[in-house]
């Protein structure tokens, strides 16, 4: 895949210009199949060189609407990794603790160890997104936050974590009838919330925010990628092909390190 799915540092996204049915010209058949099978095998090799080097560590954010496919994308794409060496953090609701700190409190305790593959299903930026849609905080706050975002992620960067961001960017209609599914077929009605449904109707003022997001925090030490997710197969397909090429450069300075450490344990 040749695809470029990176926000340019400092463009100005409008996600009119991204189709969220888009495949990028990849059919969905046997060659995107063994595709996929490839980067997953490489995922897991690429773990394993991560956690015995122990030099870094990777965080992939998943951010998207309701229904966009984050809880999918972990239970496929990341199904090559070893658990041992993975974090899955979620983030809800702020408890009363957790709003007597400042906003990335929480979020700092749950970023990956060296070694370590961390995945945030939602993340920090609930705060320039929902705090913001739902006018839980003022204008100033959420405003000064992407660079205050920016800062917490370039000091993650400078301290050995490879930071990957992703939004899963789904359409209005197949949001729907993915919420629909969730009602009618009964291995998916555990997934059914009504909240969904109410928060689909601020679906301009999230797709806003998400814009501005993207905008502001895409940033040289930890891109965001938009990836068209009406598509699941494709969607997996995009976010597995990006990350391995990104960690594959990180892969001979890790194996280097393990030669000379060999080396030197060999006296």
């Amino acid at each position: 895949m040749k695809r470029n799915l990176a926000v340019g540092v400092g463009a100005r996204v409008s996600l009119a210009d991204h189709d969220p049915a888009d495949t990028g010209g990849v059919e969905h058949d046997r060659r995107s199949r063994k595709k996929i099978e490839r980067d997953l095998a490489a995922l897991g090799e690429l773990q394993e060189l991560l956690y015995a080097a122990g030099s870094k560590a990777v965080l992939v954010v998943l951010q998207g609407m309701d229904t966009a496919g984050k809880d999918g994308t972990i239970r496929h794409v990341f199904s090559a990794i070893n658990p041992q060496g993975c974090r899955v953090a979620s983030f809800k609701q702020p408890t009363p603790k957790e709003l007597a700190h400042d906003f990335l409190w929480r979020v700092h305790r749950q970023t990956p160890d060296h070694g370590e593959f961390g995945i945030f299903n939602r993340s920090h930026y609930e705060s320039v997104l929902v705090e913001r849609v739902h006018d839980l905080v003022p204008e100033a706050v959420w405003r000064r936050r992407y660079e205050e975002i920016n800062d917490f992620e370039r000091l993650l960067d400078g301290s050995g974590t490879i930071i990957l961001k992703f939004f899963l960017h789904i359409s209005k209609k197949e949001q729907k009838k993915r919420l629909e599914e969730r009602l009618e077929e009964p291995d998916k009605r555990w997934k059914s919330n009504p909240g969904d449904w109410k928060e689909r109707k601020l679906w301009s003022k999230y797709q806003e925010a998400y814009q501005d997001m993207l905008s502001k925090t895409s940033t040289r030490h930890a891109p965001w990628f938009i990836v068209p997710s009406d598509h699941k197969w494709y969607r997996n397909l995009a976010i597995a092909d990006e990350i391995v090429r990104r960690l594959k450069p990180h892969a001979r300075s890790w194996k280097q390190e393990l030669l000379e450490r060999g080396r030197a344990a060999g006296g």
